[in-house]
Order: structure tokens, then sequence, then C-alpha cells
């Protein structure tokens, strides 16, 4: 695994910000359209979500959106909803960059811990986020409405 030598990591606040986020998002969410990404960031930020973003090379090439929630069972956390990284990025330690910045934003707001769901068969995510001390803890089930 290289190691990425200076990416910038930064919280996208603006339109344009948040519009470069997309093709990475697109990856992990391909159901999003680019006309309606933002619009749909804009919405969910009135429930606390942000999006973390890392560009290299002046590109966005991994992004993080995450809230802070308080839970009876968990407390306090930082809860990850998505962590995705361009195909051709993956393997240069652009999620674990991410993952780091947001466990010490975490520990910064007063968070017990940070959570993610993540995919039964995302095993390459798997061993991201076991290598950086995150635990298997539970399923996570869920019910469509129909």
């Amino acid at each position: 695994m290289t190691s990425p030598l200076n990416p910038d990591i930064f919280l996208a606040q603006s339109d344009a910000e948040l519009d470069a986020c997309f093709d990475v998002y697109a990856v992990l969410r391909p159901h999003l359209t680019r006309d309606r990404f933002v619009p749909q960031v804009r919405r969910q930020e009135a429930q606390g979500f942000q999006i973390l973003a890392l560009r290299d090379e002046g590109r966005v090439k991994s992004a993080a959106g995450f809230r802070l929630a308080e839970f009876m069972a968990w407390g306090r956390v930082l809860y990850i909803d998505d962590l995705t990284t361009l195909p051709e990025a993956r393997g240069q330690g652009f999620a674990g960059l991410l993952l780091d910045w947001l466990a010490e934003y975490a520990r910064q707001q007063g968070c017990q811990a940070v959570h993610l769901d993540t995919g039964y068969t995302r095993h390459a995510a798997h061993r991201v986020y076991l290598s950086k001390g995150f635990e298997l803890s539970s399923h996570h089930m869920a019910k469509p409405i129909v």
C-alpha cells in the first residue's frame, strides 16, 4: 500500500465542494444523480449530516458522510453513513486517513464511539475497518415499507 503524500482533507460545505464529491459518492450509491445530489445533502444537513472529503492531485478521491447522534444504546456517537473511494484510488490509504480524522473529531465532540454499517460482501472495506479498531458488534436489519 502506498501512502498519500499530502492529500487535502476538508468538510465539504459549498455547493461546488459538495458537487466535487459526487463522482466518488456515485461509486457507492449508484442510484444518485448529479442534479439531485447537492439538494439531497442539503436536506440531510438539517439532520446533522456532513461530508468529509479527501482531495488528492486536484480531485476528490475519497469521502465520508457522517453525523453526530445520541442513542439510548450507545450514547453520543459519530455515525458514518457512507465511506467511499474511487476504484482507481483504492489501496492508497485514503479511507484510513478519513477514518482517523473522524475518530479524532468524534473524540473532540465528546463521543463515546464511532459507528457504521457495512455490507456483508464488502471484504476490503471490512479489512480497513478492523485494522482501525472497529469491532463487529451487531446485525443491521431493515424492513422495506411498500
